[in-house]
């Protein structure tokens, strides 16, 4: 007989890098109305503090620390605090990344290394900090942020494609070395979704008219509209919750069907 409390989240540790606010913000949220205890970094003290109080605001009481998670040495620190403050750490979601669009003959290597080092090194690290405890406990989920961009490519993102494509190679092998243990690793794949992230990309033109970009999204969503970083929420619950025990190595795409559709004919 199945049991809805298999997608509970009661007593669960939840850490969600980068989530002072967009994704990883709603998807925080999510899992504080599912019963977890949240526990969230960011880069510096101001966006901690930013975090803080939108989770106050939210009524959600949540462990805000400052983290770069590229840095090996300071994310051991900062899984060791945690443990020792709040508990081993039931779910880790890998939220935190940036994205520059650059045209690829403009971008310099120290631009690419950037973008690889906080979206793909990162998730490793972060990974690699929780592992041995949820080893240890007999369970774990872990959750990668990923990206349309994991499948397809596009012009000017060449450093976020190779990062977000590795990134589902990234969550394929953490399943296979560690499905024995009872550890899930999936990840999620928004479409486009409107976050501060993406507001330029959906500006007003001087003329009134929408962005090209933002028009060009439209068209090849069938939802015909952008996401919303409530879209993930359900998603981001089912992967962390025991109800999904059984699915590993999954990227699961919510983008409005993008990925399943060719485009419209032209007239």
């Amino acid at each position: 007989m199945f049991d809805m409390e298999k997608f509970s989240l009661n007593g669960k540790i939840a850490l969600i890098t980068g989530a002072s606010y967009g994704i990883g913000f709603a998807i925080a949220t999510a899992y504080a109305r599912a019963g977890a205890t949240i526990v969230f970094n960011d880069i510096n003290e101001e966006l901690v503090a930013k975090g803080m109080a939108a989770y106050e605001a939210e009524g959600i009481k949540a462990h805000g620390y400052v983290c770069d998670v590229t840095n090996e040495d300071a994310v051991n620190e900062l899984i060791a605090k945690v443990e020792k403050e709040v508990g081993v750490i039931d779910v880790l979601v890998n939220n935190a990344g940036i994205i520059k669009r650059t045209p690829m003959l403009e971008m310099s290597a120290k631009d690419f290394r950037q973008v690889i080092d906080i979206d793909l090194n990162g998730p490793f690290i972060m990974s690699k900090a929780v592992l041995p405890s949820m080893i240890q406990k007999g369970h774990g989920k872990i959750i990668n942020i990923c990206s349309m961009m994991s499948e397809l490519g596009r012009e000017t993102v060449s450093a976020y494609a190779a990062a977000k494509g590795g990134l589902k190679m990234l969550t394929r092998n953490i399943c296979s070395e560690f499905g024995s243990h009872n550890i899930q690793c999936n990840g999620i794949g928004p479409g486009y979704i409107a976050t501060p992230q993406t507001a330029p990309l959906r500006e007003i033109q001087p003329d009134g008219s929408r962005h090209p970009f933002d028009q060009f999204i439209i068209a090849k969503t069938p939802a015909a509209r952008w996401g919303n970083p409530e879209d993930l929420m359900g998603p981001a619950v089912f992967l962390a919750s025991d109800a999904s025990d059984f699915v590993n190595g999954h990227v699961l795409y919510v983008d409005g069907g993008i990925l399943a559709y060719i485009g419209k004919q032209p007239e």
